[in-house]
C-alpha cells in the first residue's frame, strides 16, 4: 500500500478537477438523518480535496482519513472500516488526510460534529460512519456495473476491487467501472443492517500493516516541526513563571542587539523572540528579561501545601458543600447499619504530558493579510482551525490548515494555544514563522492533569459484603478530576455516593491520558484491596464473592486469573496485585509482577498481563500496541513522575528533574488478550493506563505487607511506608 500523504499543499478547482479522472465520492449527513452521495465537483470550491473515496481508472483507491496520527494507528484503523465494506484491496488503497472540516469529516458528538480525536474516541466514534460509507459507494459500483452489463444489481457480488457477475461468469474492475460511470446526485439510504457480518471480514480483524510507519523509518514523515517555507524565521515564546500572569516590560533594547534577531512580539502571557536561526532565538531568549505583572492567582501557590494541608482540611471541615457526582440507595443506612466501616485517603501529584516532539506549528499569511496558513499536528484539527480563526477575528475559511503528525500528545495536542501564537506572531512580523517551545517552556508552561485528594469509605454488611460507598474527589479541574470516579461499570453496591469538592489555583490543566481514570481507579481499588486483605480473602475472589461483580467484569477477571496464573506460586522476593481497569467503553483487568529495592525504595515491575473488552478488535496489532503503550506510559507515571509549585512556579525544568520511566525499568513482559466480543468497538488507547496505580500499590502490599497512599510512588516514599 502507498504512504499516507499529508495535506501540505492546497488545490485548485481546477486542478483538482482536471485531475480526478474516474469516480470521487463525498458522503454525507442528511437532514433526516439518511446517508447521501453527491459528486465531489460540487464540493471542490470549498476543500482541496473534498472527498472520502477517489477511484481511478487503473484500480487505485483514495481513501481520505480523518483520524489524526499520533503514533496510535487510527488513521490507518479509522478507513480500514470504510475498505472493508468497500470490499477493497487494501494492496491498491493510498490514504490522504482529511481537510479540517468537521461538518464534512467530522463524526457526531453532544448535538454536533467534531474531529477530535481524544478520550480513544478514533475508531468507536468513525467506525459505524466509515463503514455505511463504504457500503454506500459499494452500491454505486454494483449498479453502475448492472447497468454496463444490463443486469439487476441484486444479482451482483464484489470482491476485492471487483464487481462480479457469476451467472454470466465476467468481472469487472473498480477502475474499469470508474472509466464509464457517473455518480448520482443521491442514492438510497444504507442501513446498518445491509452492513457486513463479522463472520465476512476480510480487513477488520486481522492485522494490517500501518500506513505511516515506512515513512518514518526512513525519515520522509513530516511533522510540523519539519515545515520549511521561503523566508520563513524561527520564533520562541518565554511565559510568565507564574501561571497567567502578563508581561509589563523587558530589555526590549538590548535583546534587539543580539546578531540574528528580527523582531520581539508582545503575547497575552509570554513575549516571544523571532530570529533567522533557531539557535539565535535560543541565544536571546537567554538574554530576556521580563518583569511580570502582579495579582495573577497562581501567584504564592504552594502545592505541596495545598495537598497536604488545605485539601485536607476542605475534607474535614466541609465549609463549601461537596458537589454530588453519583448518588443511588439510601448511604445514610448503608453507614450506620455497617458491621464493619474502612476509611482511606491517597493523594497525586500533578503530571505533565511529557508529548516526545516539542510544541511547535509554522503560519504564514498570504500578502493580502487575510487568510492564514498553518501546519500543525493537532488532534482537533477543526477546533484548532476555528480557535486560531477566533483568535486572529477571521471567519473559519481564512485559515487554511494542513495536518501534519504529531511525536506524541495525550490530550495536551487537542489545545492550540501554541499555534494561536505562531500565528500572532506571523501576523506581527510579516513573514512566515516556525514557533517552538523549548522543552523547559513546555514544563514551565505545562497544561497538567490535576493533583487531587481521594477520600473513600466503605461500609460492609453482616455477610461482609460492600453494601455502603463514598467517594470524594477533591481538586482542580472539574471533570478533569471524575472521570473513572463511578464503579457502576464493574462492581454493583447498592448504596453510594459520589461527590467532588472544587477549588482553583490559576493552574493550567488540560486532559491527560486517561484523564481521572489512573488516580480515580487506583484509590477504588487500593482500598478494595485493603479490605480483601483485612478480610482475610484473595483479592480476586473477595471480588466474586463479595462485590457482585457485573458479567462484563467477571469475564475479563476470569481471563487475566487465567492469563497470569494468578495462583501460582512466584519467585522469591516477588509479588502479584490486580486491579480492575476501565476507560471510554472498554473494560479490563490486570496484573502486575514486582520486585523491590528496599535499600533504595525502588519498585521494579517485570511482568503485566492484562485482559480487555474492547468489543470488535478492528486491528489487533495496533490495539495491542496502545495498550502496551498506556501501560509504560502509566507505569511511568505511578513510579516516577511528578510536577511540584512553589510560589506560583513550577519546580522541574526539564526530565532530569521531572523523571519518566526509561527503556532498562520496562516490564521485561507485557501480555495483553482480547476477549472475543462481536460488539461495537470501545476505545483502546488509554485502557492500559488505568489500573497501573492500584495493581502496583496491591502488590506491594502484599510483598511488605505496607500501603502506598500516594502517586507516584518515588524512593522516598517508599522508605517511609516501610518504616510504618
Amino acid at each position: 500500500m502507498g504512504n499516507i500523504k499529508l495535506d501540505t499543499a492546497q488545490i485548485s478547482r481546477r486542478h483538482f478537477l482536471g485531475g480526478a479522472a474516474g469516480l470521487t465520492f463525498v458522503i454525507s449527513i442528511g437532514p433526516n438523518g439518511s446517508w447521501l452521495v453527491a459528486d465531489a465537483a460540487a464540493k471542490a470550491t470549498e476543500y482541496a480535496i473534498g472527498a472520502w473515496v477517489r477511484i481511478t481508472p487503473d484500480n487505485q483507491l483514495t481513501i481520505i482519513t480523518p483520524a489524526a496520527e499520533m503514533g496510535q494507528g487510527s488513521m490507518t484503523g479509522v478507513p480500514i472500516a470504510l475498505a472493508e465494506e468497500l470490499d477493497a484491496d487494501w494492496s491498491t488503497v493510498t490514504l490522504e488526510m482529511a481537510p479540517a472540516d468537521p461538518a464534512t469529516f467530522g463524526y457526531n458528538r453532544r448535538g454536533g460534529k467534531v474531529m477530535r480525536i481524544t478520550g480513544s474516541r478514533a475508531i468507536r466514534s468513525y467506525f459505524e460512519q466509515m463503514r455505511l460509507a463504504g457500503a454506500q459507494v459499494r452500491k454505486v459500483l454494483l449498479q453502475a456495473a448492472a447497468e454496463e452489463w444490463g443486469v439487476d444489481a441484486s444479482t451482483l457480488v464484489t470482491e476485492p476491487n471487483t464487481v462480479v457477475d457469476r451467472l454470466n461468469k465476467r468481472k469487472l474492475s473498480y477502475g474499469e467501472i470508474a472509466s464509464f460511470a457517473t455518480v448520482p446526485a443521491a442514492m438510497p439510504a444504507v442501513s446498518t443492517d445491509e452492513l457486513k457480518k463479522v463472520s465476512e471480514f476480510r480487513l477488520i480483524g486481522n492485522p494490517v500493516p500501518r500506513a505511516d510507519i515506512p515513512a518514518k523509518v526512513d525519515g520522509s514523515a513530516q511533522f510540523s516541526i519539519d515545515v520549511q517555507l521561503p523566508g520563513m524565521a524561527y520564533a520562541s515564546t518565554v511565559h510568565a513563571p507564574v501561571h497567567l500572569a502578563e508581561p509589563e516590560r523587558w530589555n526590549d533594547s538590548e535583546v534587539r542587539k543580539i546578531p540574528g534577531v528580527i523582531d520581539i512580539v508582545r503575547l497575552e502571557q509570554g513575549v516571544a523572540v523571532v530570529g533567522d536561526t533557531f539557535e539565535h532565538v535560543l541565544a536571546a531568549r537567554r538574554a530576556l528579561v521580563v518583569e511580570w505583572k502582579k495579582g495573577a492567582m497562581a501567584e504564592g501557590y504552594d502545592s505541596e501545601k495545598a495537598l497536604e494541608q488545605d485539601y485536607m482540611a476542605m475534607a474535614r471541615d466541609r465549609q463549601s458543600p461537596p458537589r454530588p457526582v453519583a448518588e443511588t440507595g439510601d448511604i445514610a443506612s448503608a453507614f450506620a447499619e455497617a458491621a464493619t466501616v474502612y476509611k482511606a485517603d491517597f493523594r497525586s501529584d500533578y503530571c505533565y504530558h511529557a508529548q516526545m516532539e516539542p510544541l511547535n506549528a509554522v503560519a504564514r499569511f498570504n500578502a493580502a493579510g487575510d487568510k492564514v496558513e498553518i501546519w500543525e499536528g493537532t488532534q482537533a484539527p477543526g477546533a484548532s482551525r476555528a480557535a486560531i480563526a477566533a483568535a486572529l477575528g477571521f471567519e473559519f475559511e481564512q485559515v487554511i490548515h494542513h495536518q501534519m503528525y504529531m511525536g506524541g500528545a495525550f490530550g495536551r495536542r487537542s489545545i492550540t494555544d501554541y499555534t494561536i501564537e505562531a500565528a500572532l506572531i506571523a501576523r506581527a512580523t510579516k513573514r512566515p514563522v516556525k514557533m517552538i517551545w523549548t522543552r523547559e517552556e513546555d514544563l514551565a508552561f505545562a497544561m497538567f492533569r490535576p493533583q487531587n485528594l481521594q477520600c473513600l469509605e466503605a461500609a460492609l454488611d453482616d455477610d461482609g459484603k460492600i453494601a455502603g460507598w463514598r467517594h470524594c474527589v477533591i481538586g482542580d479541574g472539574d471533570r478533569l478530576i471524575t472521570s473513572g470516579i463511578n464503579i457502576e461499570e464493574y462492581y454493583t453496591i447498592p448504596n453510594r455516593l459520589i461527590e467532588q469538592l472544587d477549588t482553583s489555583h490559576g493552574i493550567r490543566l488540560k486532559h491527560w491520558r486517561a484523564v481521572a481514570h489512573p488516580f480515580n481507579i487506583f484509590a477504588i481499588e487500593s482500598l478494595v484491596d485493603e479490605i480483601a486483605a483485612d478480610q482475610g480473602l484473595d483479592p480476586l475472589e473477595f471480588r466474586r464473592k463479595r462485590l457482585a461483580m457485573t458479567p462484563k467484569a467477571e469475564a475479563v477477571f476470569d481471563a487475566v486469573e487465567k492469563l497470569s496464573d494468578w495462583h501460582a506460586p512466584r519467585p522469591d522476593g516477588r509479588a502479584l496485585g490486580l486491579s480492575v481497569t476501565e476507560r471510554s467503553g472498554s473494560l479490563g483487568a490486570g496484573v502486575v509482577e514486582i520486585s523491590l529495592d528496599r535499600e533504595r525504595g525502588r519498585i521494579r515491575v517485570h511482568k503485566v498481563w492484562a485482559a480487555i473488552d474492547g468489543g470488535i478488535i478492528v486491528q489487533p496489532d495496533m490495539a495491542r500496541a496502545n495498550v502496551e503503550s498506556g501501560i509504560v506510559y502509566g507505569l511511568s507515571s505511578v513510579l516516577k513522575e511528578r510536577a511540584t509549585i512553589k510560589n506560583g512556579a513550577v519546580v522541574q525544568s526539564n526530565f532530569h528533574d521531572y523523571q519518566v520511566l526509561k527503556m532498562s525499568e520496562a516490564p521485561e513482559e507485557i501480555h495483553v488478550e482480547f476477549l472475543d466480543r462481536e460488539t461495537s468497538p470501545t476505545g483502546l488507547g488509554e485502557i492500559g493506563n488505568p489500573f497501573i496505580g492500584a495493581a502496583v500499590a496491591n502488590a506491594f502490599h502484599a510483598l511488605t505487607g505496607k500501603r502506598l497512599y500516594h502517586m507516584p510512588f518515588t524512593p522516598e516514599r517508599v522508605r517511609a511506608a516501610l518504616q510504618t
